[in-house]
C-alpha cells in the first residue's frame, strides 16, 4: 500500500465530510468529478492525479509521511481537556470532548511526536480537524509548550502543521491565551537557535493563523489551503465588498508575502528535509 498504512480492516479514503475515512473502493475528486479507485488516491498521497485537490489528512497519515520508516515516538498522549468555566452550550463541553474522542478516536485536537526526517531529529505536532475543527484550547497550547521544551533538550528543530478553525470557544479566555503561551515557547526555541518550521494546511484560520502559525522561521503550505484569520464570507459580510478570486488561498497569501513557498505533498518531505539541513549547518 505504498507509505500509508491501514489502522483498520477495509479499504478507506480521507474525505471532508463528517466520516473522515468511510468504506469505499473509489474515490470521487469533490473538485473536478474524477473518480479513482481509492488505493491510486491513496498511492497519490490522498491528491488528485487530475487537478492536484489535495484531501484533508490527519496527524496519523502526516506522521507517516515525514518520519523515517514511518517510525515515531509519541508524546503526552494522555493529556485530556478539562471543564474549568463549566461551559454549556446545546450541550455540556465534558460530553463534547468525550463523543468527539469517542468518535474520532483521538485524546484532543493535536498529537505531538520526535522521529527522524531524513535522518535528522525533528519533533512535529499535526492538528487534527476531525476533533472540534482542530480547535485550539489548553490542551493543544500545553502539548505543544511540551512539544518544543522536548526539541530544546534534543537540540532538533520543530514543526507545526497547522490545520484548525482557530481558538476553542468553550475555553473562553484560556483558550486565547495559548496563543501567547505557544509564541513565548516559540521565543525560548529561537533563543537555543533551534529552527521552527510552520507548515499550514487547509484550513488554518483564526487565533492559530493570528499566533503561532505566522511565526516560522519559514512558513509552508500546501496548494490551495485557505489560510486567514476571519474566513471568507465574515470579509464579505463585514466590507460589503466581492472578494478577489482565491482570496485567502495559499498562492493569494504566497504572493501578499506571508508564505515563504508552496509545496506539493509528494515532495513536502524532501523540502522539508533541505530545509532542515539549510537551517542546522
Amino acid at each position: 500500500m505504498g507509505w500509508f498504512k491501514r489502522k483498520t480492516e477495509g479499504i478507506q479514503t480521507s474525505t471532508k465530510d463528517k466520516k473522515e475515512t468511510p468504506e469505499g473502493l473509489w474515490y470521487k475528486c469533490p473538485k473536478c468529478q474524477t473518480v479513482v479507485t481509492t488505493e491510486d488516491h491513496m498511492r497519490n498521497y490522498f491528491v488528485c492525479d487530475r487537478c492536484s485537490y489535495h484531501e484533508r489528512l490527519g496527524s496519523e497519515q502526516y506522521f507517516q509521511l515525514f518520519f523515517d520508516d514511518r517510525k515515531y515516538k509519541e508524546l503526552d498522549k494522555k493529556i485530556v481537556s478539562g471543564d474549568p468555566l463549566e461551559f454549556e452550550d446545546t450541550k455540556k463541553y465534558t460530553d463534547r470532548v468525550k463523543s468527539t474522542q469517542k468518535k474520532t478516536g483521538l485524546q484532543d485536537a493535536v498529537r505531538t511526536a520526535y522521529g527522524e526526517i531524513d535522518g535528522q531529529k525533528t519533533v512535529i505536532a499535526c492538528m487534527d480537524f476531525a476533533f472540534i475543527g482542530g480547535s485550539l484550547g489548553s490542551v493543544m497550547g500545553e502539548k505543544i509548550a511540551r512539544a518544543i521544551d522536548k526539541a530544546i533538550k534534543l537540540k532538533c528543530p520543530m514543526m507545526i502543521i497547522s490545520k484548525s478553525g482557530g481558538a476553542r470557544m468553550m475555553e473562553a479566555g484560556l483558550s486565547l491565551m495559548q496563543m501567547a503561551k505557544v509564541s513565548a515557547k516559540l521565543n525560548q526555541l529561537s533563543k537555543h537557535k533551534l529552527p521552527y518550521i510552520s507548515f499550514l494546511t487547509d484550513p488554518t484560520t483564526g487565533g492559530v493563523t493570528a499566533s503561532f502559525a505566522m511565526l516560522g522561521d519559514i512558513n509552508i503550505a500546501e496548494p490551495d489551503a485557505l489560510i486567514a484569520f476571519a474566513g471568507p464570507r465574515v470579509v464579505r459580510e463585514t466590507i460589503g465588498r466581492d472578494l478577489p478570486p482565491g482570496f485567502q488561498r495559499s498562492e493569494f497569501v504566497l504572493e501578499h508575502g506571508f508564505l515563504d513557498y508552496i509545496v506539493e505533498r509528494k515532495n513536502v518531505k524532501e523540502e522539508v528535509a533541505k530545509s532542515i539541513r539549510l537551517f542546522m549547518n
